[in-house]
């Protein structure tokens, strides 16, 4: 396959892809040589930190000789976060100096599933310090670039996958959700950036859940059935999981073909955090879509759920506190001593030496913090299915702003929420919450809209019908792929 052939595919989503593959129009290794193509052509991007080029051809080989097509998603090249979706034999440092040589010795639960259903994995993609971040800044790979433009930072921790979707190097990577290190990059790359609900997959073998339920894991996509689909992936629990939701009554990617009943929506465009007030470009972004949302047949109504904003920022830099301490902790079984303050991240420091000093009775204080303060979220939504948001409360922000030590952990939360806003609280209260390109700033860059609710399937249509008004398939980046 040459060049061309390759950047011509990269405009094609996954389930496009794997329907050539059934067609047998393309093998699953010639996808994967096409997007190896497009990973030379964007290295300058530095979203990919390891390449796995040969367990892939292994892979998709294996794939062309066998009779049955697994998912709707056979065949299709993806890469994984390194962070959260371990490999077995293969490196999983974490965007961390003190775990550069680490190598995983279990493969994680949902990346089994990706394989199971096809998914050909060839490359692991850049991350911050742990998922601290929501940049992609760390200091042993350096930064990942923004397909949109070189001067702001593609969102974090899920960066390098973000910025590998968004150049059409894959339709799609996996990602991670701890205050919202999907949907910032996917607010950041113009994507789709899906944080499901609290127990929707798993975090087996190795844990039950991380940072007390915060974090989920999905995926970022450039369509809305990519999403559903791979949803429908990693969809289920396994025995002995801390968390359980009833499986959804039909598939994701079925449910997508049905428009949902009337949806009783709230908006706002405010913060619930304080700062400084909302970019003009995105309230009119999260505006623009509630007169869209009314125009296909749903309720919107201004206002939107309160909560208590030390409260939240208090609980979650003491949950990060505690969580540090066990990156510590792991990072001192792996090089058989303690690691020094110069192999972690100033910012990661902070943390670690807060989370050393960090009681039981005020770590068991955040954890009952996080439950009231959803059940104050969940009273300010009463009547209500659907709350829509900004995803950021401003365009896609610099490199430096989101990554840097602020002195103490509470006021490092401080700065990243009044750039992200409302993204936290879906963490926090379990909410499914949705991120999807449908604004732009002045000067062109993508602005993400969120939609948070109880559950991902209402979540799913509303996005496919949002996708079908005001599509976005075609809006590439400066550097796409082949352009530059």
């Amino acid at each position: 396959m040459d060049s061309a052939q390759a950047v011509e595919l990269a405009g094609i989503d996954a389930i496009g892809q794997a329907s050539l593959v059934a067609a047998g129009e393309l093998s699953a290794v010639e996808l994967l040589e096409a997007a190896i193509i497009r990973l030379e052509a964007a290295r300058g991007l530095n979203a990919v930190i390891d390449d796995l080029f040969e367990r892939g051809r292994v892979q998709a080989a294996d794939l062309d000789a066998a009779d049955s097509r697994t998912s709707p998603l056979h065949g299709v090249p993806f890469l994984l976060k390194d962070l959260g979706a371990s490999l077995a034999g293969v490196q999983e440092v974490m965007g961390s100096r003190a775990l550069r040589t680490h190598v995983a010795a279990e493969t994680a639960w949902i990346v089994e599933r990706y394989l199971d259903a096809g998914l050909v994995v060839f490359g692991k993609t850049n991350t911050p310090e742990w998922g601290n971040h929501c940049t992609t800044e760390p200091s042993l790979f350096g930064p990942t670039v923004n397909p949109w433009s070189p001067s702001i930072t593609p969102g974090g921790s899920s960066g390098g996958s973000a910025s590998a979707v968004a150049a059409g190097v894959v339709p799609a990577a996996s990602g991670g959700d701890g205050t919202g290190s999907i949907r910032v990059p996917a607010s950041c790359c113009g994507l789709v950036g899906l944080k499901p609900r609290r127990g929707r997959s798993s975090f087996a073998p190795g844990a039950g859940h991380s940072l007390e339920g915060l974090v989920n894991s999905h995926a970022l996509t450039r369509s809305v059935r990519d999403s559903a689909a791979l949803l429908d992936v990693i969809a289920g629990g396994a025995p002995g999981d801390p968390y359980h939701v009833a499986p959804p009554s039909t598939s994701y990617l079925d449910a997508i073909a049905e428009a949902p009943v009337a949806q009783r929506i709230l908006m706002t465009t405010a913060s619930p955090f304080p700062g400084p007030a909302t970019d003009p470009a995105v309230a009119s972004a999260v505006e623009a879509t509630g007169r869209l949302l009314g125009e296909l047949g749903h309720i919107v109504e201004p206002g939107g759920p309160t909560v208590d904003p030390d409260v939240v920022a208090d609980a979650i830099a003491v949950l990060h506190t505690v969580s540090n301490v066990g990156l510590h902790a792991l990072a001192t079984s792996h090089l058989g001593r303690e690691p020094a303050e110069d192999e972690f991240e100033p910012s990661t420091w902070v943390m670690v030496r807060e989370g050393f000093a960090t009681t039981g009775a005020a770590y068991a204080g955040a954890i009952d913090a996080v439950h009231a303060q959803t059940r104050r979220f969940a009273a300010g939504m009463a009547g209500r299915d659907v709350l829509l948001v900004p995803t950021l409360l401003t365009g896609p922000p610099p490199y430096g702003l989101l990554g840097e030590p602020r002195g103490t952990t509470r006021e490092f939360f401080d700065v990243e929420f009044a750039t992200t806003g409302w993204t936290a609280l879906a963490n926090v209260t379990a909410w499914a919450a949705i991120s999807l390109p449908l604004g732009t700033t002045d000067d062109g860059l993508p602005v993400g809209v969120q939609l948070m609710a109880p559950d991902e399937t209402v979540l799913l249509q509303l996005a496919a019908q949002l996708e079908a008004a005001a599509p976005w398939a075609d809006r590439h980046p400066p550097l796409w792929v082949g352009v530059n």
